[in-house]
């Protein structure tokens, strides 16, 4: 163990670089520093994935808020996570080693003091915070629920601290490196970010589900360092075991068990030995309960025959004609070597390569019954996930390509099956949701570098010997390539949300400058040149003007000043001056400087032009000002055309009731939920989110999964879509695509397991 690299961590230790020099003896302290090590560098990984899906979370609410001081503090929250993440994880280092380091004056602090001071607990009271209480709870319930997770793990590291630092056995908040100290140090760490009290809570619920849940693995680690070392080495913690009176599982086409695998007696653990799970002896649950349940489905379809005789292939057999099969597939150039391959597929060309070369009246190699159990289970797992994924093309084919690297993985190591964040699962979660999400099937630019990205982790996975270090490395790359992708699909989502509430202010304000030059043509209509003038671009610039600077500025009551001035509303004294301030509003809305002197002199007539300046008629500028682009409009125009035309609803009598009641259940939509429109020509379903909507205007913004405006279109034309059937609502999934696929896969093989009731006895033989 390199001790140098755990001092580099306990900067915050009272005595310097090394933990407890001055109390301990040599041995106790080196054991205390490598454990500390191994909490370092265990807890690296699940820290940084704790605040990358902690800052994912900040801006899926910040999407989804309807306040802007509620989006601003999600926004601000996040800024504050990605620049002190480094940070942070210094600090959560740094008061874990201060725990640690205080072992011995922690364990003492938690013996009872009622003796020595005469003053029960309950009987001092003290004003708490309703915040601070709120998170000092989540501390408390945090650490309980780490407790009885990793309670066996747990009861060994407390006895063996306990004995390193002569004291009783440690438990609960007395141990250093347990779930309360851990959580401790997170909320320590947490503390420099000044997060609000909701975003301190929610980092807490990440920091459970990515830290704490992930903490088994370490204690082992910790546990066997210390075992090594002739700490406690005999000591064994012996948990409940969680199914009494087991059956033995149902073996296909018989009744006994295959030779070779004896089948468990009642009451005691399958597979010991074998198919323990981490650190603690316990059976594999979730492989024997899929197992138990293909076998349930094998005697339920009756007439299913044993496997054939022959010899069960070794582990490695098997590995060397996954790897030559592999090899084979590389080879295939035809669509039909991209194509996912049913279990008897892989099945018979799994044989196929174990029986390579060998002479036709030789004994065959046939797959063991958990070895076939794997290859079916991987297999219709990759079924599942085919019909789960919507796009094809790309999208099926990287999934087809990744089903055999995949099942090297299971086979090779069975926590594929057993852990939810085993590496393999992980990538392959990633891999089907990023090319569902963001592949669309064309071969559009935009698509080529992540379909280059996601190509070559799959040729890697594929050429490389199946471990849990290649398939971290591989997740770590394209979850990095993924964080780009979201970072620019969020910068230009924002800037065409910007750009819709900016165009909705602008039509805001254009529709109040409307209504206050209205009221002063009722009073004093003008005509000719005035009347262009006024209604066209003078409207703009009064416009223009209450956006930037509001309605009770003085600068939007000199603008209305000058328009009574040029309605004859109010007298002028200065015309030449009034002449320039005309001038200069009409150059502020994008008017060239020739023209609007032109027109400020022929109106106002203030001043005399050059000799060789010819001014054009009245009639003339008033046809150009009538002509001239109003403010917003090429903007709208240019980015109007960046995606299809939203259909239009059709002139209707009187509102649809259906459609009303959909057009309510739109505005109480969040930011950020997702709709498929679906071409009724081609049938192509193309998802787009709802970034935006005015709640005065009814205005909604559509960007694609990359943040690209795509419709364009007001809340009651999407209601009309929705019910003519051309768009639906996508449901917000609480799981990902495998975890659906595996919850499919379970159901299914549960189904097909169930006895057919009303199936007459010996019907299905007839």
């Amino acid at each position: 163990m390199d001790v140098g690299h755990d001092r580099r961590h306990s900067s915050a230790s009272h005595h310097g670089g090394r933990i407890g020099s001055a109390r301990w003896p040599a041995r106790a302290q080196r054991l205390l520093e490598a454990s500390y090590g191994l909490c370092v560098e265990g807890l690296q990984e699940p820290l940084r994935r704790c605040l990358s899906e902690f800052e994912k979370q900040l801006f899926a609410l910040a999407e989804r808020a309807h306040q802007a001081a509620e989006q601003q503090d999600c926004f601000a929250s996040r800024q504050r996570v990605l620049q002190g993440r480094t940070t942070f994880a210094q600090r959560f280092m740094e008061h874990l080693g201060s725990t640690l380091n205080e072992v011995d004056s922690t364990s003492a602090s938690t013996r009872p003091t009622t003796a020595a001071t005469g003053v029960k607990p309950w009987q001092t009271l003290a004003l708490v915070d309703p915040g601070e209480q709120e998170v000092s709870m989540a501390l408390e319930q945090l650490g309980a629920r780490g407790e009885v997770r990793h309670g066996s793990v747990l009861y060994e590291l407390g006895h063996r601290l306990a004995v390193l630092i002569g004291a009783p056995p440690l438990e609960g908040q007395a141990l250093p490196l347990g779930p309360y100290a851990i959580a401790q140090a997170c909320h320590a760490a947490g503390a420099e970010l000044e997060l609000p009290l909701k975003h301190q809570l929610l980092l807490l619920q990440h920091f459970d589900q990515w830290v704490i849940q992930a903490l088994a693995p370490l204690y082992d680690i910790i546990n066997a360092h210390l075992q090594g070392d002739g700490i406690l080495p005999q000591l064994r913690s012996i948990p409940v075991p969680r199914h009494i009176g087991k059956r033995a599982r149902p073996l296909a086409g018989s009744g006994s068990a295959t030779a070779g695998e004896p089948a468990p007696a009642a009451g005691t653990t399958q597979g010991h030995g074998t198919a323990q799970g981490t650190g603690s002896g316990a059976p594999i649950e979730v492989l024997e309960s899929l197992r138990d349940l293909l076998a349930r489905q094998r005697a339920s379809q009756s007439g299913v025959s044993g496997q054939a005789v022959g010899r069960a292939a070794s582990e490695q057999e098997l590995a060397s004609a996954l790897g030559a099969l592999q090899l084979h597939l590389a080879q295939v150039t035809d669509q039909a070597g991209r194509e996912l391959r049913s279990a008897a597929r892989l099945r018979e060309e799994l044989l196929a390569q174990l029986n390579a070369g060998k002479p036709g009246d030789a004994p065959r190699t046939q797959l063991s019954d958990e070895q076939g159990d794997k290859v079916e289970l991987v297999a219709r797992l990759f079924e599942q996930l085919g019909q789960q994924m919507q796009q094809g093309g790309s999208a099926h084919h990287l999934l087809s390509d990744l089903q055999l690297p995949v099942l090297r993985m299971a086979v090779a190591d069975r926590g594929f099956f057993e852990k939810r964040e085993h590496p393999a699962r992980r990538l392959l979660d990633t891999v089907t949701a990023a090319a569902n999400d963001w592949l669309d099937g064309s071969d559009d630019e935009s698509n080529r570098p992540l379909a280059t990205k996601l190509e070559q982790l799959v040729s890697r996975a594929s050429q490389e010997p199946p471990s849990a270090g290649l398939y971290t490395t591989l997740l770590a790359d394209i979850e990095h390539h993924l964080a780009l992708l979201t970072r620019k699909a969020q910068a230009a989502e924002r800037r065409h949300v910007e750009a819709a509430q900016g165009r909705e202010r602008l039509d805001q304000a254009r529709h109040r400058a409307g209504e206050l030059m209205t009221e002063r043509f009722t009073q004093s209509p003008p005509r000719g040149l005035l009347r262009a003038l006024l209604d066209r671009a003078w409207s703009d610039v009064l416009a223009l003007t209450l956006l930037r600077h509001g309605e009770d500025s003085e600068a939007f009551r000199a603008q209305l000043a000058i328009t009574d001035q040029l309605l004859g509303r109010l007298p002028v004294d200065d015309r030449l001056q009034l002449q320039a301030e005309v001038e200069a509003g009409l150059q502020q809305i994008g008017m060239h400087v020739e023209e609007a002197v032109q027109v400020a002199q022929r109106l106002l007539g203030a001043g005399r032009p050059g000799p060789a300046v010819e001014l054009p008629s009245a009639t003339d500028l008033a046809l150009r000002l009538k002509q001239h682009q109003r403010l917003g409009e090429q903007q709208a125009s240019h980015e109007a055309g960046a995606g299809p035309a939203p259909a239009a609803a059709p002139a209707v009598a009187a509102p649809d009731p259906r459609e009303q009641r959909i057009e309510q259940h739109l505005r109480e939509l969040p930011f950020g939920s997702w709709f498929e429109f679906v071409d009724p020509d081609t049938g192509q379903i193309v998802r787009r989110k709802l970034a935006w909507h005015s709640p005065m205007s009814g205005r909604c913004l559509l960007v694609s999964r990359r943040g690209q405006r795509g419709e364009e279109m007001s809340l009651a034309q999407l209601a009309h879509e929705i019910a003519s059937g051309r768009v639906c609502e996508v449901p917000a999934q609480p799981e990902s695509l495998l975890d659906r696929a595996w919850r499919s896969l379970t159901g299914n093989l549960r189904q097909a397991a169930e006895p057919r009731r009303s199936t007459p006895p010996g019907a299905a033989h007839r």
